[in-house]
């Protein structure tokens, strides 16, 4: 009998998970690597050192939280002896990809032969018009996501390494010249770089999403919930960064010399004018 480890990207898919009657153990990736100062070594002294120094100065979260709600839960990765089967449940977008990128370089410190390793990826469905997430599937439906699982074998996990290497290295010419479709087990790779190069600085020395927080101040959304909403429904029509209201409000911090705050309304200031111009 398979005795499973799940990993699940975060804790939305684990509530729907624990219903779903699925047998096995659960770990869940609380991460955004997608965000803040990075380090090639995952789960070294040096990697989790940048992540709770980046949680604790840009959103305010404690170490002592970060260790309990991150550091304590993924840990667990690090001796999967008594598991035959590892199942990872990510998504097609950004956020999502970053972090299993990062998890199958942290699986491969501690692989093991007589494991076998297995992929649930969410996105195009046929028959559906949108990109899926797991959020999108019954209860029955995540039976069958399962039963139709991606094995990955070490070589998948390398290549994966080696994609994420390139992402911290963060050289624009170099994410742009290699195929992230090499390995048809992660179809959803090349797509998210291309969405990632569009963070790089354009023209005016912001990105595209800064551009496009410019862009709704000046057409008159002035409340920071409704310009987040706004930045939401944006991702949903053209991107697939995949991000959620707290990276947004980071974004929007990172802008404030571009804006003007009276009264909880937002308006550009000069400086902000000139660059929608």
């Amino acid at each position: 009998m398979n005795k499973t480890l799940h990993i699940l990207n975060g804790d939305s898919t684990a509530i729907i998970f624990s219903k779903a009657k699925i047998q096995g153990t659960t770990i869940v990736w609380r991460e955004m690597l997608c965000e803040g100062s990075l380090h090639k070594d995952v789960g070294s002294d040096e990697f989790w050192k940048k992540r709770y120094t980046f949680f604790e100065e840009e959103i305010g979260v404690t170490r002592l939280e970060y260790y309990d709600n991150t550091i304590k839960e993924l840990i667990k990765i690090e001796d999967i002896s008594n598991y035959n089967e590892v199942v990872l449940w990510f998504e097609y977008d950004l956020f999502c990809q970053i972090n299993l990128m990062a998890l199958c370089t942290y699986l491969l410190k501690h692989f093991r032969k007589n494991i076998n390793y297995y992929l649930v990826c969410t996105g195009h469905e046929k028959g559906r018009p949108n990109l899926q997430t797991l959020s999108d599937y019954s209860l029955e439906e995540y039976q069958t996501l399962y039963k139709e699982k991606i094995k990955l074998s070490r070589n998948n996990l390398l290549f994966a390494e080696q994609s994420w290497q390139l992402y911290v290295e963060n050289n624009k010419e170099a994410l742009k010249e290699f195929d992230f479709d090499h390995c048809s087990k992660f179809k959803y790779l090349q797509q998210v770089m291309q969405q990632h190069l569009q963070r790089f600085p354009k023209k005016n020395g912001l990105n595209q999403i800064e551009n496009k927080i410019l862009e709704i101040i000046n057409s008159g959304i002035s409340n920071r919930n409704a310009i987040v909403k706004e930045l939401l429904l944006w991702q949903k029509r053209e991107t697939v960064y995949g991000f959620g209201d707290l990276q947004y409000l980071l974004y929007l911090k990172k802008q404030r010399n571009y804006y003007l705050v009276k009264d909880e309304l937002i308006t550009l200031n000069s400086k902000g004018k000139e660059l929608v111009k």
